[in-house]
């Protein structure tokens, strides 16, 4: 699933859990929210990373 997916049935795991009284449900649902969250960290993370490394080749390469 990506991100907001993943934040989003997270959050309605989390819902369902709290309104039927399941606190595993909802911990599953904490669970998969903070990993799309991660997700996006992490996209985040290498698009810094790849425009960094294109910053470095420009400066590399004197055309």
């Amino acid at each position: 699933m990506g991100e907001k997916t993943d934040k989003i049935s997270g959050r309605a795991k989390q819902a369902v859990g709290a309104v039927t009284g399941d606190g595993d449900t909802k911990r599953k649902g904490e669970r998969q929210e903070d990993k799309g969250k991660l997700k996006g960290k992490l996209d985040s993370t290498v698009d810094k990373a790849q425009d960094a490394l294109e910053d470095l080749k420009d400066k590399a390469d004197p055309r």
